[in-house]
């Protein structure tokens, strides 16, 4: 007869181990999915904001390389023309 209840008992105890068990890997499970979720959106900040800050780069280099451009051209045409105002003297 105490047989019977030990089987019993430890049938017991292993299923509460087994749903214990499925619990915490449950848990585990959600726990990683949100780490997860947390770094990929924190990647995706970084990415956004490593881009954000090569355009506002790539554009100060255009502004900076269109003055040069236009302060060049300018001064070219400006001695230009005052050579030839010159020779016209």
């Amino acid at each position: 007869m105490f047989g019977g209840l030990g089987k019993l008992a430890a049938d017991g105890l292993v299923h509460r181990t087994e749903k214990a068990t499925e619990e915490a890997v449950h848990a585990v499970e959600e726990v990683v999915k949100e780490v997860v979720g947390h770094a990929k959106e924190a990647g995706e900040k970084a990415i956004a904001e490593a881009l954000r800050k090569a355009h506002e780069e790539g554009d100060r280099v255009v502004k900076e390389a269109t003055e040069t451009v236009t302060s060049t051209v300018t001064n070219a045409v400006t001695h230009a023309a005052e050579g030839l105002g010159k020779l016209g003297q």
